[in-house]
């Protein structure tokens, strides 16, 4: 650690929108000196770090020069695969801590919107209220549809349980089998039968382009895919072939392949030239493809929650210099 740097806060919060601003700091103790920016670390501009705690969601980059003079960083996420790179990467010796509970629900909930939405063609209802019509329009019903969860964790088991409760006919993937109650399975003997798959894993090195064209071309015609996990799983050009051929008959993607650069490139307006940017923004125009802005976590009982375990994470480590929730080793 750097011991010559001289700090304006205790911790410093990047990312940190207006509505979870405001909680973070109805839960911070007043003698706990914050600051708090919406930008990413890189949007920013930051030579140093402002605090030797800094907190982050998913989009800031860490510099590398940071690495001896921090002693801690908090991600409000339930992914910490970014941590991980840094950590690889610098040696870094800040304890890196992260938030595995604060989003299960809401993050399921909107898997279970996007893959309704698809189901019943919303786009295209909302498109078609302007004539009126109801050509083309026709969509399911979820009861009796399969669904495959790949990823049963925190998130995963959640959306098992929205998937049994409207009647589903549900299986999860994961080599960890950890829930009770659930029909697990190899991926490659239920691909072929599934109407809806929904993206739930972590990150890691080794599963990362898992559901690549190859791969998803295995299902049937029609099949549904959804993605709320992490945007390398499923690379932006394979799903890009796969919807001009047809062969999915709807897609969701709440995170993205590239995703710092589609979301810098977004905020700012700039000209495109990024060939993931440039085949994310054509999928955008299909009307049988659903992209949000990595906002499944955002419901008011999540960010509360976020607040208050990231407001726990700040105090448990000044208090034992470490954080409650670590990233696993």
């Amino acid at each position: 650690m750097n011991s010559s740097i001289t700090f304006k806060f205790d911790v410093y919060f990047y990312e940190a929108f207006e509505e979870e601003a405001l909680e973070i700091q109805k839960y911070m103790p007043s003698n706990i000196k914050a600051g708090y920016t919406w930008t990413t670390i890189q949007e920013a501009g930051h030579a140093n770090p402002l605090a030797p705690i800094i907190s982050v969601r998913t989009q800031s980059q860490f510099p590398p020069a940071w690495s001896d003079k921090l002693q801690g960083i908090l991600s409000r996420s339930t992914g910490y695969d970014h941590l991980i790179r840094y950590k690889v990467k610098t040696n870094t010796s800040a304890k890196l801590a992260y938030l595995p509970l604060y989003c299960n629900r809401a993050v399921a909930e909107q898997a279970m919107l996007l893959w309704m939405a698809l189901l019943r063609k919303l786009p295209q209802q909302m498109q078609s209220f302007k004539q009126f019509h109801r050509d083309g329009l026709t969509g399911f019903e979820c009861e009796g549809k399969r669904l495959l969860v790949v990823g049963v964790g925190n998130i995963g088991s959640q959306i098992i349980q929205i998937g049994k409760g409207l009647g589903m006919k549900v299986q999860g993937v994961d080599l960890v089998k950890k829930h009770p109650g659930i029909e697990y399975v190899k991926f490659e003997e239920a691909i072929a039968n599934a109407d809806i798959i929904v993206s739930a894993m972590n990150l890691t090195s080794e599963n990362a382009g898992y559901f690549n064209y190859d791969k998803l071309k295995q299902a049937k015609k029609g099949i549904i895919f959804i993605n709320i996990a992490r945007g390398e799983l499923s690379p932006i050009k394979d799903l890009l072939r796969l919807i001009e051929e047809n062969h999915l008959g709807g897609l969701a993607l709440d995170v993205y392949e590239n995703e710092v650069a589609i979301a810098h490139a977004l905020r700012q307006k700039e000209t495109v030239s990024d060939e993931l940017i440039k085949a994310t923004l054509k999928l955008a125009e299909y009307p049988n493809v659903i992209l949000t802005p990595h906002n499944a976590f955002n419901t008011n009982e999540a960010v509360e929650r976020k607040a208050e375990q990231s407001v726990q994470q700040i105090e448990y480590y000044l208090k034992h210099n470490n954080f409650k929730w670590t990233v696993p080793e």
